[in-house]
């Protein structure tokens, strides 16, 4: 208490009378200290008595002369005190950046919000000489600060980001901090030659991802401050903002990622990117490099790359021999099983793509199904008999009279990565056959299906897509099972003969 009372006094001061400037030191001295209240104190000093010299008008305008040159210069007392003070809020303002990086989040919050204090009040009291009308006085180096004490190389900032998005909704401030943002991947991603910056590039993705983008110009409504030649400028034009927005991105995906915000990245591109780009296909190189990874992350790629050849006119004629040849037994066994049928349900969705490809997909698909477990039949098996409804013209695979019987005999390639070359028409579905043998009576059944004829209804196969193992075995625990009749003949002995030496040893009672 004392402390925060020995500072209101010094900020009276400082405010009441010029002569009482030197007491700015009294603060900016705490502001640098190491007891976290009396930096806390500190800081809010400073956002009052900065706060009010730049409403005040107190502050030197235009391009600030070096402090010592100024003092000797044959300037009026009122412009040396407005230079010198001008210099003491620089200081200031180099300290909050500072602090945006102490252990405590209390400091790291409090500094943030004083310098964006600042943002706005020199938005509205601008320290830019303006040099012709029109000119655009937003202090975009104040923000610039921000935002790198946002991004630190070698730290979680996420907690501080989201403390930040609050002023994201403002038009004028995110334009500026997507300008921002991309300065600083180029100044910090150019020295790392290639590597990873792990925490530094998911600070920026923290930062960047939320954003909120207009659907057009007339949603531009919210600024923080306006200028009265608003209109003409760039930040108030949705073009603008959706060129920012696009170079933004390139510049950070340009860059390799850690394999984890690859992920991170893909999930959100069609929602929340590639609408608001103005050329969406200049992301086929980052969707390129993200298929070479594998695993998910490919399944992820070609979501993106199926988007941009449906929406976006897109030619990429490899798209399905890349989705071909991420078949392999993982597809039945991994975590993302789930997504990867249902987004293969889409890309085989179309009833234009031709049958030799369709096949090929079957074909893989059913061969890999004899190492599956039953979960995962349950769910493939109903897939595969929606590819014949949509292409009938596959059907020869199930009617097919002395076909292979098996392996040795199948003309189909399994190693050929090329679907027109695979031979899948030639084929018959033998895997399917063997599996109305199988041991688990739901797949048996299910697998039977194919000796019928199909109906025309497709199977709504959305509630078999994350079925588990733990379901199937709940689900038989709880069957309830009528009494079934096991031998005619009451038995007599263990093994079933009335005079059996075990009979002398054990007893059925």
């Amino acid at each position: 208490m004392a402390r925060a009372a020995a500072l209101a006094a010094c900020l009276e001061a400082v405010l009441g009378n010029r002569g009482n400037a030197n007491r700015v030191f009294e603060i900016l001295e705490l502001l640098a200290g190491e007891e976290e209240e009396d930096v806390l104190c500190a800081a809010r000093t400073c956002s009052r008595l900065f706060g009010a010299l730049l409403e005040r008008r107190e502050l030197f305008v235009g391009p600030l002369p070096a402090e010592e040159a100024s003092l000797a210069d044959p300037r009026s007392a009122e412009d040396k005190y407005k230079i010198w003070m001008r210099h003491r809020y620089n200081d200031c303002v180099g300290s909050l950046a500072e602090l945006m990086a102490h252990d405590a989040f209390q400091v790291k919050e409090l500094s943030l919000c004083t310098l964006m204090k600042f943002v706005e009040l020199e938005a509205r009291y601008p320290l830019i000489k303006v040099e012709w009308k029109g000119a655009l006085t937003f202090p975009r180096e104040l923000l610039k600060v921000v935002v790198d004490g946002l991004l630190p190389l070698y730290e979680d900032a996420s907690l501080l980001i989201s403390r930040f998005q609050e002023y994201m909704e403002y038009d004028d401030i995110r334009y500026f901090v997507i300008k921002a943002v991309t300065e600083s991947i180029g100044q910090v991603m150019q020295k790392t030659k290639e590597r990873p910056l792990p925490f530094y590039q998911q600070n920026v993705f923290s930062l960047i991802s939320p954003i909120n983008m207009p659907n057009k110009e007339r949603d531009m409504v919210k600024f923080m401050v306006k200028q009265d030649n608003w209109e003409e400028l760039k930040v108030s034009k949705l073009q603008a903002h959706k060129q920012a927005f696009e170079k933004m991105w390139l510049s950070f995906l340009k860059h390799r990622l850690p394999p984890g915000l690859y992920k991170k990245v893909l999930v959100i591109l069609h929602d929340s990117i590639l609408p608001y780009m103005n050329e969406p296909t200049l992301m086929i190189d980052f969707l390129t490099v993200a298929y070479d990874i594998g695993g998910a992350i490919s399944l992820l790629a070609l979501n993106g790359l199926f988007i941009l050849i449906h929406q976006h006119n897109l030619e990429y004629p490899d798209f399905y021999k890349k989705l071909y040849s991420l078949l392999d037994p993982s597809i039945y066994h991994v975590k993302y099983r789930a997504r990867f049928f249902h987004l293969l349900d889409l890309f085989l969705s179309s009833s234009h793509l031709p049958a030799y490809l369709v096949a090929a997909f079957i074909k893989r698909l059913s061969r890999l199904a004899l190492t599956a477990p039953p979960e995962a039949l349950l769910m493939v098996i109903p897939f595969i008999c929606n590819l014949f409804r949509r292409h009938p013209a596959c059907r020869v695979l199930v009617h097919r009279p002395n076909g292979p019987e098996d392996m040795s005999e199948d003309p189909y390639i399994m190693e050929e990565e090329e679907p027109s070359k695979s031979r899948a028409l030639e084929s018959c579905l033998w895997e399917i056959r063997s599996l109305q043998n199988h041991y688990h009576p739901d797949v048996a059944k299910a697998a039977a299906v194919l000796n019928q004829s199909l109906s025309e209804i497709e199977d709504d196969i959305s509630g078999l897509l994350e079925l588990s193992a733990s379901e199937l075995f709940d689900k038989e625990v709880k069957k309830k099972a009528a009494d079934v009749p096991l031998e005619f003949e009451q038995i007599r002995g263990l093994f079933g003969k009335k005079n059996d030496i075990f009979a002398e040893h054990f007893a059925l009672d």
